[in-house]
């Protein structure tokens, strides 16, 4: 049987002797290692001496004299902004095309280069634009005039008397107080060459400026005792500028003729330079024939057959008759009037009390001798009249387009207004490119009113 070998074992004793000496030589050798460390440092080491340390002078002293602090000055001066009525705006025109049009933006405002985004802006800039509705008749527009015929005419019975005339005054006021605030505008009346201004040139809109327009304008045909503009001190002529070297402006002043009266209104009206303009009045056939005063030839031949004795035996029985037809107007109108009063009415206005021939006609009284008649009347064609306010539209705008003028013809229901006035009324809208309503009588005054229907 096989003997298992015997395992061998490490003498105990003998394994400390070894590690015994392994830690002694492991001392030993650090510590000769950091003999000969040390002694390397302490040889090579050299210490430089440091630079000598400079002393400097301190600065002199300097002696600063310190001023107190002085309060700063109080200005009391107070900054006055002038109000968007008196900011002067030269005459710009800005039309521009509709979204769907290809368009360029060009030429200057003030200094600004040809390629600038605001060139060819003259004018309007739509800050302040605002539709109009004024007895059905509508514009848009950022400047506008409203001139309105204050004559006896206008309130009259058949037209509705002076409440048919407040009710213009209303319409006006409700275009106003709709606009936009931006928006500039002014309201003229006139009867008979004088104006009444309500303000030196056009103003901004707003609830102030409204206020007073409704007070300036509350007495303007307010009384039947009082009665057009000649108990207004600030009344003054109607005046027109521009040239005053055409014969059509020498004439138009005459104002005896209505024609004349409504082409020398017409100018008054543009040299005011707003982009719509409306015209609210009695009487209107467009651009008719303007009457002009007789030459030298022409009066002398009338000078001839006033003079003859006929002419002169059919006046003085006219004349005779004059007194009599005064006592009978006088009376017609009292009976009126009284039968009037029982009925609740205002008083019956004649459109013009002083020319006995025009009211002995409104109230059709015959005369038993009839006027022989007047100094006859030459006339200005049209289509010169045309030409010539073509040329007023220019010297007033230049460049830029001429304002919309827009008439509303007050007349009685059974007054007299032709096809052919009726073409001519057409004719000078469509040249001035407005419109024209023609309202007959008091009903059809109350239902056209539609500036309640002016936006912003």
């Amino acid at each position: 049987m096989l003997q298992e070998p015997k395992k061998k074992t490490i003498n105990p004793l003998l394994m400390k002797v070894i590690i015994a000496s392994l830690a002694l030589h492991l001392v030993g050798g650090i510590i000769a290692g950091s003999v000969k460390f040390y002694n390397y440092i302490k040889k090579d080491r050299v210490f430089e001496e440091p630079p000598p340390t400079e002393v400097e002078e301190p600065p002199p002293e300097v002696n600063v004299e310190i001023q107190p602090e002085q309060p700063l000055e109080q200005f009391e001066q107070k900054l006055a902004l002038p109000s968007i009525a008196e900011i002067s705006i030269g005459n710009l025109d800005l039309t521009l095309p509709g979204m769907d049009q290809n368009f360029t933006v060009s030429a200057a405002v003030g200094n600004i280069g040809g390629s600038s985004l605001l060139n060819g802006i003259k004018g309007n800039i739509g800050i302040g634009l605002s539709n109009a509705n004024v007895f059905g008749l509508k514009t848009q527009a950022e400047k506008f005039l409203v001139v309105i015929d204050a004559n006896r005419e206008m309130v009259a019975d058949s037209k509705g008397g002076l409440n048919s005339y407040q009710m213009i005054k209303d319409e006006v006021t409700s275009m106003v107080e709709n606009f936009s605030p931006g928006t500039l505008f002014n309201v003229i009346f006139y009867d008979q060459g004088k104006v009444l201004f309500f303000k030196p040139k056009l103003v901004a809109a707003g609830p102030e400026i409204r206020n007073e327009l409704i007070e300036w304008m509350r007495p303007v045909n307010s009384d039947p005792t009082t009665v057009g503009l000649k108990d207004f001190k600030e009344t003054r002529p109607i005046t027109i500028r521009k040239l005053p070297q055409e014969i059509v402006h020498e004439v138009l002043p005459n104002i005896q003729w209505a024609g004349n009266q409504v082409g020398y209104t017409t100018q008054m009206a543009i040299e005011q330079n707003a982009d719509a303009i409306f015209l609210i009045t009695g009487y209107h056939r467009g651009f008719e024939e303007l009457r002009r005063p007789m030459n030298q030839e022409e009066a002398a031949e009338w000078a001839r057959i006033a003079n003859s004795k006929d002419y002169q035996n059919k006046l003085a029985k006219h004349k005779s008759e004059i007194s009599e037809m005064r006592q009978r107007i006088k009376e017609e109108l009292q009976e009126i009037n009284e039968s009037r009063t029982r009925n609740g009415k205002p008083p019956r206005i004649l459109k013009d009390p002083q020319n006995v021939y025009k009211s002995a006609e409104e109230l059709g009284l015959d005369w038993k001798n009839k006027h022989p008649g007047d100094a006859p009347s030459y006339v200005i064609d049209p289509k010169e009249i045309e030409d010539y306010f073509e040329k007023v539209v220019t010297e007033c705008y230049g460049s830029r387009k001429g304002p919309s003028v827009n008439v509303i013809l007050f007349l009685a229901g059974d007054e007299e207004f032709s096809d052919d006035w009726e073409k001519q009324l057409n004719q000078y809208v469509r040249f001035f490119k407005g419109k024209k309503r023609i309202i007959r009588g008091a009903d059809e005054i109350n239902s056209a009113r539609s500036s309640t229907s002016t936006k912003q």
